[in-house]
């Protein structure tokens, strides 16, 4: 995943909020980021299979 220079330099605070860049805060990963967990969409859907994430479950139709 990111590099942990990349991951330290992201959170620093930036010359302009719009440079602002939400990362994954368990492998640093800067797409397919969730607001509402603070996750990637990896690390999203390995915690929840584990049943980490409260409230969340595998779907089944």
């Amino acid at each position: 995943m990111a590099r942990k220079s990349v991951i330290a330099r992201s959170e620093k605070k930036p010359k302009f909020p719009t440079r602002v860049v939400n990362r994954c805060f368990k492998c640093g990963r800067k797409h397919g980021y969730m607001r509402d967990f603070g996750l990637c969409r990896i690390c999203f859907r390995e915690l929840a299979n584990e049943g980490k994430i409260p409230g969340v479950r595998k779907s089944s139709w």
